[in-house]
């Protein structure tokens, strides 16, 4: 049986949510009992504190968490620590900075392979944005087209696209241009699961946050596509 290749994009979770919404719907679209859920923090130069926020986080849930550490690496076989995840959770931070550590261990390759062996993948903007083929990112300071990405989905990626205020009106703009390549735009409070590069669900944890696509559409218009998000509930 062909594994399910499977994306997680988050607009929140343990980071910044005050409750626990998005992170139990990452860990019920792995579906598997007590899934395996490793936290990279590389695009936060393995921050101490993210790492312990997740840690906290997950520690009580239904699940194994842990964490890989590039900047102070202790695994020696990542492919064999990657490939027996559930769930590979990447963090926010500098998404470019993120992307050459990764190379030079090698780790894009391992993602690569994870994703096809039905490994779920997520994030949550650096960890969003790493999985297309650009983004519209501030790894260098203003907010700007970055033409890279690890591909595994087509087109660009916009997070935070209704909290920062910079966001739409510029990735609007570099999809008209060609900068950047139609995409999808990601509000903060929304989550999607995207399957062989395709969104197949989108949830919200507020009403007004959604998951968009934006495209330049007939007459040269960029146009916005709006995915009726349905509203997540507390597990029970």
């Amino acid at each position: 049986m062909t594994p399910v290749r499977t994306l997680a994009l988050l607009g929140g979770g343990f980071s910044g949510d005050d409750d626990t919404l998005i992170d139990d719907y990452v860990l019920a679209a792995a579906a598997r009992p007590r899934p395996k859920i490793c936290f990279l923090p590389t695009a936060s130069g393995d921050a101490h504190g993210y790492i312990e926020a997740f840690h906290t986080a997950f520690a009580a849930r239904d699940c194994e968490p842990s964490h890989l550490a590039l900047f102070r690496r202790t695994e020696p076989d990542l492919r064999s620590f990657v490939l027996a995840q559930d769930i590979v959770y990447v963090g926010g931070g500098n998404t470019a900075n993120m992307l050459a550590v990764w190379r030079l261990h090698g780790l894009d390759t391992v993602l690569r392979e994870a994703y096809e062996a039905g490994v779920l993948l997520c994030g949550i903007s650096a960890g969003a944005c790493c999985w297309f083929e650009s983004a519209l990112s501030d790894s260098f300071g203003p907010v700007a087209p970055l033409s890279d990405g690890l591909g595994l989905v087509p087109g660009s990626l916009c997070p935070h696209y209704d909290s920062e205020p910079a966001r739409r009106p510029a990735y609007r703009d570099a999809v008209n241009s060609g900068a950047l390549p139609s995409g999808w735009a990601i509000d903060d409070g929304a989550a999607a699961v995207f399957t062989d590069g395709e969104p197949v669900d989108v949830v919200t944890r507020r009403p007004d946050a959604t998951v968009r696509r934006v495209s330049v559409g007939v007459g040269g218009a960029v146009t916005e596509t709006p995915w009726a998000a349905r509203p997540l509930a507390p597990q029970t």
